[in-house]
């Protein structure tokens, strides 16, 4: 299998989340290798060290944009000169079982700072496009499944690069919050603005629980997903 990631190419940027991931994923005896959009290995590279002839890829992506219904494709499209069956699964985003990955991400946010989850809101922070409503999208459709567990007093959305900012999102709030970052790698977004915005807010009750791509349960998520589709 190929785990597809946008990966980030800054000099201190090591994508060590996915390749966590994938020595999990490895461990439990697939041949894994992991590729980056922007990054390295790149996802042309990835896919030329693998030897099986039915390739599948998961990609590791807050929605389904972009960047996996076009440009990875493309990229894949290109890569696989040998014609080998390659196909793609439902982004990390999309994944049925991330609600509950989720919320036990915000559960033990909650815990460690002593806040009660009935009298606290999660926040779900994501990035956001004024062109491609993608990212919206999937953000809230995991707010409304995380509402429907009833474990959290409410769930509120945000976004970096839309309305409502975290900043109007915060404001409008009446106790404790736990901010989940909805970016799949640590990438800019995910390493640096979405932990800087919390800590800006200056607010002692407002705590950020990391991102979803690195949260506890995703391997089993990306393991689950494979095995679904090999059954088939």
């Amino acid at each position: 299998m190929l785990l597809a990631a946008h990966g980030e190419r800054r000099p201190d940027a090591g994508n060590e989340g996915v390749f966590r991931i994938a020595e999990a994923l490895a461990g439990r005896g697939l041949e894994v290798a992991v590729g980056f959009i922007s990054g390295v290995p790149s996802v042309r590279e990835a896919l030329q060290t693998l030897v099986a002839d039915r390739i599948l890829v998961y990609p590791l992506f807050a929605a389904n944009g972009y960047f996996t219904r076009d440009r990875l494709v493309q990229i894949l499209e290109e890569a696989n000169k040998a014609g080998r069956s390659v196909e793609m699964l439902t982004p990390l985003g999309l994944d049925p079982g991330l609600p509950h990955v989720v919320m036990q991400q915000a559960l033990g946010a909650a815990h460690e700072h002593e806040l009660t989850p009935a009298a606290c809101t999660v926040i779900l922070l994501a990035h956001g496009s004024q062109r491609n409503p993608a990212s919206r999208q999937s953000t809230e459709e995991l707010a409304r499944a995380l509402e429907r567990h009833g474990v959290f007093r409410k769930v509120e959305v945000a976004f970096l690069e839309e309305q409502p900012s975290l900043d109007d999102t915060a404001a409008a709030l009446a106790g404790p919050a736990v901010v989940v970052g909805v970016f799949s790698g640590e990438g800019l977004h995910g390493a640096r603005d979405a932990p800087g915005l919390v800590a800006r807010l200056g607010r002692r009750d407002v705590v950020f629980a990391g991102i979803m791509g690195t949260a506890p349960g995703i391997a089993d998520l990306v393991a689950q997903a494979v095995a679904a589709r090999q059954a088939t």
